[in-house]
Protein backbone atom coordinates (compact mmCIF):
# COMPACT_ATOMS: atom_id res chain seq x y z
CA UNK A 1 0.00 0.00 0.00
CA UNK A 2 2.82 2.42 0.72
CA UNK A 3 3.95 2.24 -2.89
CA UNK A 4 0.44 3.10 -4.15
CA UNK A 5 0.14 -0.01 -6.32
CA UNK A 6 -3.59 -0.26 -5.66
CA UNK A 7 -6.54 1.98 -6.47
CA UNK A 8 -8.70 0.38 -3.80
CA UNK A 9 -8.09 -2.01 -0.92
CA UNK A 10 -11.08 -3.81 0.61
CA UNK A 11 -10.67 -5.50 3.96
CA UNK A 12 -13.38 -7.96 4.94
CA UNK A 13 -13.12 -7.45 8.68
CA UNK A 14 -13.99 -9.63 11.61
CA UNK A 15 -17.41 -9.67 13.23
CA UNK A 16 -18.61 -6.43 14.81
CA UNK A 17 -17.28 -7.40 18.24
CA UNK A 18 -13.68 -7.41 16.97
CA UNK A 19 -13.46 -4.62 14.41
CA UNK A 20 -13.13 -1.73 16.89
CA UNK A 21 -10.14 -3.39 18.55
CA UNK A 22 -8.51 -3.97 15.18
CA UNK A 23 -9.00 -0.37 14.11
CA UNK A 24 -7.66 0.90 17.44
CA UNK A 25 -4.68 -1.48 17.50
CA UNK A 26 -2.25 0.86 15.67
CA UNK A 27 -3.10 3.69 18.11
CA UNK A 28 -2.49 1.43 21.11
CA UNK A 29 0.80 0.18 19.68
CA UNK A 30 1.84 3.72 18.83
CA UNK A 31 1.27 4.74 22.44
CA UNK A 32 3.34 1.80 23.72
CA UNK A 33 6.23 2.02 21.26
CA UNK A 34 7.81 5.46 21.17
CA UNK A 35 10.65 4.98 18.64
CA UNK A 36 11.76 2.81 15.76
CA UNK A 37 10.29 1.03 12.78
CA UNK A 38 7.16 -0.17 14.55
CA UNK A 39 6.36 3.38 15.68
CA UNK A 40 6.84 4.63 12.09
CA UNK A 41 4.59 1.90 10.71
CA UNK A 42 1.82 2.54 13.21
CA UNK A 43 2.00 6.29 12.58
CA UNK A 44 1.67 5.59 8.84
CA UNK A 45 -1.30 3.30 9.49
CA UNK A 46 -2.96 5.93 11.68
CA UNK A 47 -2.55 8.55 8.96
CA UNK A 48 -4.39 6.23 6.56
CA UNK A 49 -7.08 5.18 9.05
CA UNK A 50 -7.80 8.73 10.24
CA UNK A 51 -8.09 10.24 6.74
CA UNK A 52 -11.72 10.03 5.52
CA UNK A 53 -10.54 10.58 1.94
CA UNK A 54 -8.47 7.39 2.15
CA UNK A 55 -10.39 5.17 4.57
CA UNK A 56 -14.02 4.48 5.31
CA UNK A 57 -15.78 1.69 7.12
CA UNK A 58 -18.79 0.20 5.40
CA UNK A 59 -20.91 -1.74 7.87
CA UNK A 60 -22.96 -4.55 6.33
CA UNK A 61 -26.11 -5.76 8.05
CA UNK A 62 -29.31 -7.70 7.43
CA UNK A 63 -32.89 -6.44 7.85
CA UNK A 64 -33.33 -8.53 10.99
CA UNK A 65 -33.55 -7.65 14.69
CA UNK A 66 -30.17 -8.79 16.02
CA UNK A 67 -28.04 -7.61 13.07
CA UNK A 68 -29.74 -4.19 13.19
CA UNK A 69 -29.08 -3.94 16.95
CA UNK A 70 -25.42 -4.90 16.43
CA UNK A 71 -25.08 -2.41 13.58
CA UNK A 72 -26.42 0.58 15.50
CA UNK A 73 -24.19 -0.34 18.46
CA UNK A 74 -21.15 -0.76 16.20
CA UNK A 75 -21.69 2.56 14.44
CA UNK A 76 -22.00 4.35 17.78
CA UNK A 77 -18.88 2.64 19.14
CA UNK A 78 -16.90 3.47 15.99
CA UNK A 79 -18.02 7.09 16.19
CA UNK A 80 -17.09 7.46 19.85
CA UNK A 81 -13.91 5.37 20.17
CA UNK A 82 -12.14 5.66 16.80
CA UNK A 83 -11.18 8.34 14.31
CA UNK A 84 -12.18 6.26 11.28
CA UNK A 85 -14.91 7.54 8.96
CA UNK A 86 -18.07 5.47 8.63
CA UNK A 87 -18.73 5.73 4.91
CA UNK A 88 -22.05 3.88 4.75
CA UNK A 89 -24.22 1.08 6.05
CA UNK A 90 -25.27 -1.62 3.59
CA UNK A 91 -28.45 -3.56 4.26
CA UNK A 92 -28.00 -6.88 2.49
CA UNK A 93 -30.67 -9.39 1.40
CA UNK A 94 -33.54 -6.90 1.41
CA UNK A 95 -36.71 -8.60 0.19
CA UNK A 96 -38.51 -6.92 -2.70
CA UNK A 97 -42.05 -5.62 -2.39
CA UNK A 98 -44.18 -8.45 -3.73
CA UNK A 99 -47.34 -6.43 -4.30
CA UNK A 100 -48.25 -2.80 -4.71
CA UNK A 101 -51.36 -1.57 -2.86
CA UNK A 102 -53.72 -2.44 -5.73
CA UNK A 103 -52.16 -5.84 -6.31
CA UNK A 104 -52.34 -6.62 -2.60
CA UNK A 105 -56.07 -5.90 -2.62
CA UNK A 106 -56.47 -8.27 -5.59
CA UNK A 107 -54.36 -10.89 -3.83
CA UNK A 108 -56.47 -10.66 -0.67
CA UNK A 109 -59.65 -10.95 -2.74
CA UNK A 110 -58.25 -14.08 -4.44
CA UNK A 111 -57.55 -15.63 -1.03
CA UNK A 112 -61.25 -15.63 -0.14
CA UNK A 113 -62.97 -19.03 -0.13
CA UNK A 114 -64.85 -18.79 -3.45
CA UNK A 115 -61.94 -17.51 -5.59
CA UNK A 116 -59.59 -20.04 -3.95
CA UNK A 117 -61.97 -22.85 -4.84
CA UNK A 118 -62.03 -21.69 -8.47
CA UNK A 119 -58.22 -21.36 -8.57
CA UNK A 120 -57.81 -24.86 -7.11
CA UNK A 121 -60.26 -26.25 -9.68
CA UNK A 122 -58.16 -24.79 -12.51
CA UNK A 123 -54.62 -25.12 -11.14
CA UNK A 124 -54.86 -27.84 -8.52
CA UNK A 125 -54.41 -28.00 -4.75
CA UNK A 126 -50.90 -26.56 -4.91
CA UNK A 127 -52.46 -23.09 -5.35
CA UNK A 128 -52.93 -23.05 -1.59
CA UNK A 129 -49.17 -23.54 -1.09
CA UNK A 130 -48.35 -20.72 -3.51
CA UNK A 131 -50.77 -18.34 -1.80
CA UNK A 132 -49.35 -19.22 1.64
CA UNK A 133 -45.84 -18.61 0.33
CA UNK A 134 -46.91 -15.20 -1.01
CA UNK A 135 -48.46 -14.32 2.38
CA UNK A 136 -45.24 -15.35 4.11
CA UNK A 137 -43.12 -13.28 1.70
CA UNK A 138 -45.28 -10.21 2.31
CA UNK A 139 -45.09 -10.70 6.09
CA UNK A 140 -41.29 -11.17 6.03
CA UNK A 141 -40.90 -8.07 3.87
CA UNK A 142 -42.98 -5.99 6.31
CA UNK A 143 -40.96 -7.22 9.28
CA UNK A 144 -37.74 -6.40 7.41
CA UNK A 145 -39.00 -2.92 6.56
CA UNK A 146 -39.69 -2.35 10.24
CA UNK A 147 -36.13 -3.34 11.11
CA UNK A 148 -34.76 -1.08 8.37
CA UNK A 149 -36.79 1.84 9.70
CA UNK A 150 -35.39 1.17 13.16
CA UNK A 151 -31.89 0.98 11.66
CA UNK A 152 -32.27 4.38 9.99
CA UNK A 153 -33.63 5.81 13.24
CA UNK A 154 -30.60 4.52 15.15
CA UNK A 155 -28.03 6.04 12.79
CA UNK A 156 -26.90 9.63 12.40
CA UNK A 157 -29.17 11.52 9.97
CA UNK A 158 -26.49 11.95 7.30
CA UNK A 159 -25.39 8.30 7.37
CA UNK A 160 -26.03 6.72 3.97
CA UNK A 161 -27.84 3.38 3.98
CA UNK A 162 -27.63 1.33 0.79
CA UNK A 163 -29.91 -1.61 0.03
CA UNK A 164 -28.84 -4.81 -1.70
CA UNK A 165 -31.79 -6.98 -2.69
CA UNK A 166 -32.17 -10.66 -1.91
CA UNK A 167 -30.68 -12.49 -4.91
CA UNK A 168 -32.79 -15.68 -4.60
CA UNK A 169 -29.98 -17.90 -5.79
CA UNK A 170 -27.90 -20.67 -4.33
CA UNK A 171 -25.13 -19.92 -6.77
CA UNK A 172 -22.07 -17.93 -5.88
CA UNK A 173 -19.38 -16.50 -8.02
CA UNK A 174 -18.92 -13.84 -10.64
CA UNK A 175 -22.57 -13.57 -11.73
CA UNK A 176 -23.86 -13.00 -8.19
CA UNK A 177 -21.02 -10.59 -7.40
CA UNK A 178 -21.92 -8.63 -10.54
CA UNK A 179 -25.59 -8.52 -9.48
CA UNK A 180 -24.62 -7.17 -6.05
CA UNK A 181 -22.29 -4.63 -7.67
CA UNK A 182 -25.07 -3.53 -10.03
CA UNK A 183 -27.51 -3.16 -7.13
CA UNK A 184 -25.00 -1.04 -5.20
CA UNK A 185 -24.31 1.05 -8.30
CA UNK A 186 -28.04 1.66 -8.69
CA UNK A 187 -28.24 2.75 -5.05
CA UNK A 188 -25.30 5.11 -5.52
CA UNK A 189 -26.83 6.50 -8.72
CA UNK A 190 -30.05 7.32 -6.87
CA UNK A 191 -28.11 9.54 -4.49
CA UNK A 192 -27.93 7.37 -1.38
CA UNK A 193 -24.46 8.80 -0.72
Amino acid sequence: MRENHYDLVVVDAEASGHIVGQINAPRAISELVQVGLIRDQTRWMLEILDDPVLTGVVVVTLPEEMPVNETTELVETLRTTTQVDIAAVVANRVLPELFGHREEAVFEALCADAPMAELEAVAGRSVDIVMDAARLAVARRRIGVGHLERLRGGLPDAMPVLYVPEMFTRAAGRRVVQQVADALADELDTGAL
